[in-house]
């Protein structure tokens, strides 16, 4: 992960009840190699975190998702949790947002029960991906195609399955977001 994104910035798109590592890690790692990484939620001040079963802890919202813009960044991470995807797929703006990914081409980057919000956003049929396996059937009947590799990346999506799968899902994404053309 030796690669310089200083100039790129992330979106990580989130909302209370996230998996705790599933936001952090990539964030560290992403920071870590330079690159500006901001925290879009539809909550004001922060949000709340959950390591598996139990409260994690809070993590500050960088910009609110009425404010942010797609053309601002240079990719997306939409970590899991149960609650957090479920909660964003409902979010009318949070779709907009991540169908303004897709639509210019940008990397999407989505662990564990993440892809759920990409259903709604109309952005997996066709598409090969991986997931927490219990979305397997819902990904299958908006389209995708489902295995069980611990990171898939198809074109300008990459998808984990779980926390375990955390360092090959960021070495894949620095990968893309170092490869995508700047904002």
């Amino acid at each position: 992960m030796s690669q310089d994104l200083s100039g790129r910035r992330v979106a990580v798109l989130a909302t209370n009840g996230f998996e705790q590592s599933e936001l952090e890690a990539p964030v560290e790692a992403l920071r870590k190699a330079g690159a500006t990484v901001e925290v879009v939620s539809p909550e004001d001040g922060a949000i709340q975190g959950w390591e598996h079963h139990d409260k994690g802890r809070k993590v500050a919202v960088d910009r609110a998702l009425a404010g942010a813009r797609a053309e601002d960044y240079d990719a997306i991470v939409l970590p899991g949790g149960v609650i957090n995807p479920d909660a964003l797929r409902l979010e009318s703006e949070a779709i907009a947002f991540v169908r303004s990914f897709r639509a210019a081409g940008k990397p999407i980057a989505a662990i564990c029960h993440g892809p759920w919000t990409l259903i709604n956003a109309e952005a997996v049929e066709g598409r090969r991906l991986t997931s927490w396996p219990s979305l397997k059937a819902d990904l299958e009947n908006a389209g995708a195609t489902w295995v069980d590799e611990e990171v898939v990346v198809d074109g300008d999506l990459i998808t984990s399955r779980n926390p375990d799968d955390l360092p090959a899902f960021c070495r894949e994404v620095i990968r893309a977001v170092g490869e995508s053309e700047s904002s």
